[in-house]
C-alpha cells in the first residue's frame, strides 16, 4: 500500500494562468505556506520560512480558480505530488515537483 497526500493552507502567489490542453482546462499557480518565527530549547531564534509551491488544477477545479482564485486568497488544498523531468532548449535536464488538485477551497481574499 501507498499513500500520495497533501494536505496545504497558503495564500495565492499569482493569479492563475490558465491554458487548454485538449480542450481541457488547467489552470497553474503558485501557493505559499509559513512557518512561524519561534525559539528552539536552546534560545535561538528560528526566522519564519517560507516555501513556495506550483499548483496545478485541471476541468472544473481549473475553471474555477479562472473565475474565482486571486493573488492574496487564502486557499486550502487536497492534492498530490507530481514530479516531472525534461530537457530545455539546451539539453539541461529539467525537474519541477507540482501539486496536482484533487479538491480545494477559497477560505478569504
Amino acid at each position: 500500500m501507498s499513500v500520495n497526500k497533501v494536505i496545504l493552507l497558503g495564500n495565492v502567489g499569482q493569479d492563475p494562468r490558465i491554458r487548454y490542453v485538449e480542450t481541457v482546462p488547467l489552470a497553474e499557480f503558485s501557493l505559499a505556506t509559513t512557518e512561524r518565527a519561534y525559539r528552539n530549547a536552546e534560545g535561538i531564534e528560528i526566522p519564519e520560512r517560507t516555501e513556495w509551491h506550483s499548483i496545478v488544477m485541471r476541468g472544473r477545479n481549473a475553471e474555477t480558480a479562472e473565475k474565482y482564485v486571486r493573488k492574496g486568497a487564502k486557499l486550502y488544498i487536497e492534492g498530490r505530488l507530481r514530479t516531472r523531468v525534461w530537457e530545455d532548449r539546451n539539453a539541461i535536464k529539467r525537474n519541477v515537483t507540482e501539486i496536482l488538485v484533487d479538491y480545494f477551497e477559497i477560505l478569504a481574499r
